[in-house]
């Protein structure tokens, strides 16, 4: 089965990693899916957070050299049209508390109701329970060390856009 790992991921962290690399290991393609979110400011371009998600997926041993997983970019839009443009019909979440399901319940039924879009929850690592992109440039931008956190390309690209 094709899925969609849809995010901003702005920047990608080690929960997303997480779940973009069991997701590969569980299905046929993964696709994941750069999303513009207007509700969030984006501290990098969508092209730069593809190739960020790239150079991640490379440097974690789990999807290095992965031949099932590809990066897009989404620019607006429904998911759901996006779903069904590529012939995906599910999507995979990866959620960290119920408030994240909270969140996404809604969102889900919602494209299930428009498209028969089903979304499939994965429990996130509780290693990585408590970050988040929004936190780690908070964190980041106070000096903070967020070491292990992120990939190593996202901590390198970070560090050079202070």
């Amino acid at each position: 089965m094709k899925v969609v790992c849809p995010g901003s991921y702005d920047p990608i962290t080690m929960g997303h990693l997480d779940v973009i690399a069991r997701s590969v290991r569980l299905f046929d393609e993964v696709v994941v899916a750069v999303v513009h979110n207007p509700k969030k400011s984006g501290r990098f371009d969508p092209k730069v957070r593809a190739d960020l998600i790239r150079r991640s997926l490379d440097e974690d041993e789990r999807t290095r050299g992965a031949k099932n997983v590809t990066i897009d970019t989404v620019a607006g839009g429904l998911l759901v049209d996006y779903c069904t443009s590529i012939g995906a019909p599910a999507v995979v979440k990866g959620l960290r508390s119920g408030t994240d399901f909270a969140y996404e319940l809604p969102m889900a039924l919602m494209n299930k109701h428009l498209s028969e879009l089903e979304t499939i929850f994965v429990p996130g690592n509780p290693e990585y329970e408590h970050v988040s992109s929004s936190l780690i440039k908070e964190v980041h931008s106070g000096g903070g060390d967020i070491t292990g956190l992120v990939p190593d390309a996202v901590l390198s690209a970070l560090n050079a856009s202070r």
